[in-house]
């Protein structure tokens, strides 16, 4: 494996590949590589000659009280993992060689890149796009492979490539889960044991959604059944009881529910439309730390106040 930090070299590294009729599959990483990461990789060495992996923890995309400074790091590690999965070279730029003093060029995708994941971090995904064009450049793939997990980014980086005719595929893998549920990422490095159950919830709530659609839950785009529609749908006998208690305790004082603030917009009819979709939306805060859940109940949750005054939250 090749290990590269010039722009220059890598540019000049594609090119041979080029000349020699090889097609350039691209790995984009900010490292601390995880099994998400090699799955990738393999897929890139299956349908590609030659395969680039980057790492590059890139500033522009970190917010100015985000964790840019400790985001881990291990490049002995890494380079270990990936010249043992036969890639041919990693990319290993620093800052001042992707973004030289005086670099002003940014780029955005309009419409994509301020909702969901966007809206709480603003400026995100305008250094995701710029990032990964700059990236493009460099390699110039022929295939670039990026995980499922981080939908609205591979949104994004689609709208772009079609958008400035870059002659790159991007191509969307399966997100890969740890056997409890827990999605792969490098961040959960950062959860200790109670924190890492608590993300549980997710996959928990998404298991969840995915059986009721089996059950037979009509389609919400169509209108929005009610409270006692959808208890029917999923329960039954005492568990009904249980769901009625929960909602019952849910509404006492010091518990939380969201409502919008009168200065607010309505939702788009979109998102009134699914009200599956616009709760899980809803529900997804950054930077939160839990500290307790119960996978079972079914009502509410405590958070931190200036948590719940940054998202809109309202008590009940």
């Amino acid at each position: 494996m090749i290990v590269v930090s010039s722009i220059a070299e890598m540019k000049s590294l594609s090119r041979g590949w080029r000349r020699e009729g090889r097609l350039i599959g691209f790995v984009p990483t900010m490292g601390y590589l995880h099994e998400g990461h090699f799955s990738l990789v393999r897929e890139s060495k299956r349908r590609t000659g030659a395969t680039v992996v980057s790492i590059f923890v890139n500033p522009t995309q970190f917010g100015p009280n985000e964790d840019y400074q400790k985001y881990p790091r291990d490049l002995e590690q890494d380079s270990a993992f990936l010249r043992s999965a036969g890639v041919d070279a990693l990319f290993y730029p620093d800052a001042a060689e992707v973004y030289p003093p005086g670099y002003r060029t940014f780029v955005e995708v309009e419409g994509l890149q301020d909702r969901l994941c966007g809206r709480s971090r603003p400026g995100h995904f305008r250094g995701v796009a710029t990032v990964v064009l700059k990236l493009f450049n460099i390699v110039a793939p022929d295939l670039a492979f990026f995980g499922a997990k981080d939908a609205q980014q591979v949104l994004i980086i689609r709208r772009m490539a079609a958008d400035l005719d870059l002659d790159v595929e991007v191509v969307t893998c399966p997100l890969i889960r740890e056997p409890d549920g827990l999605a792969l990422s490098s961040r959960n490095a950062y959860l200790g044991p109670a924190e890492r159950k608590a993300a549980l919830v997710l996959s928990a709530s998404l298991r969840w959604a995915e059986k009721a659609v089996e059950a037979g839950e009509p389609d919400h785009r169509g209108g929005a059944p009610g409270p006692d529609r959808l208890r029917r749908g999923r329960q039954s006998g005492d568990a009904r009881t249980r769901c009625r208690d929960r909602e019952r305790d849910a509404r006492r004082p010091g518990r939380v529910h969201r409502r919008d603030p009168p200065h607010r917009q309505r939702p788009s009819s979109s998102l009134r439309r699914d009200p599956m979709l616009r709760a899980f939306l809803r529900s997804k805060i950054h930077r939160a730390t839990v500290t307790h859940v119960d996978i079972d109940y079914e009502g509410s949750l405590s958070i931190d106040e200036h948590l719940m005054t940054a998202a809109g939250l309202w008590p009940f």
